[in-house]
């Protein structure tokens, strides 16, 4: 049985799964070539998988300009791009998706301590690895529309130990505004992967089992791996 602490390993071909957010984030990238245009409302009041696509880009830029800023300090590079995440993934909905059923199970104050720890342990993840990450780029391959009315931005990883790797990024457009809720690496879902490590969790002890958990990650030193 997998336990707490090999959370993101086991499923992936990548070290550890955590390195999605981090690329999701930080590396997807288009070629610097290549001009950025703003997401367009369609007229019929609804979004296009362009715009979704726009979207990645137009994140991808306000990244690599913090990124590129040798004014900033690590922790204030960390912070700024704290601000991005938040804004353009729905870690609400990622923290809802991964509970799945599991998500009845908790108190109304539990589930509201279970979001903020969800967002502050991803934080974590990807905050000890930003200076490792500005010398990839990422192509984006494509977009495709899915029958839920999600879209799905395909992109792959181009340089550095993760060369060739795919990621995809499903978006959903909620209230007029495209935001990320999965993200896939080599076809491994990151809410599927970490709604089977909390399914474990949860059933051997509930949800205050995970709750307890998520606090001791969380207060762990960042891994720097």
């Amino acid at each position: 049985m997998a336990t707490f602490t090999n959370w993101m390993s086991r499923k992936t071909p990548i070290p550890r799964f955590g390195v999605a957010l981090t690329v999701g984030v930080l590396l997807l990238s288009i070629p610097a070539a290549s001009a950025v245009s703003e997401p367009k409302v369609s007229t019929s009041g609804s979004q296009s998988p362009l715009d979704a696509r726009g979207v990645v880009e137009k994140t991808v830029q306000e990244v690599l300009v913090i990124m590129r800023n040798p004014s900033l300090s690590q922790q204030e590079r960390l912070t700024s791009i704290e601000q991005i995440v938040y804004g353009k993934f729905d870690l609400t909905t990622m923290s809802r998706l991964v509970l799945a059923r599991n998500w009845q199970r908790f108190s109304k104050e539990q589930q509201v301590e279970y979001v903020s720890l969800f967002k502050q342990y991803l934080s974590n993840n990807y905050g000890g690895r930003l200076s490792r990450y500005d010398e990839f780029e990422v192509n984006i391959k494509g977009d495709r529309s899915e029958s839920n009315g999600h879209v799905t931005v395909r992109t792959a990883i181009v340089g550095g130990q993760f060369e060739g790797a795919e990621l995809d990024y499903r978006l959903r457009n909620a209230d007029g505004s495209w935001k990320v809720i999965d993200v896939k690496i080599e076809g491994i879902s990151m809410v599927s992967n970490l709604r089977d490590q909390f399914k474990e969790v949860v059933s051997s002890g509930g949800p205050e089992l995970l709750l307890e958990k998520l606090r001791e990650k969380n207060a762990a030193p960042a891994s720097a791996d």
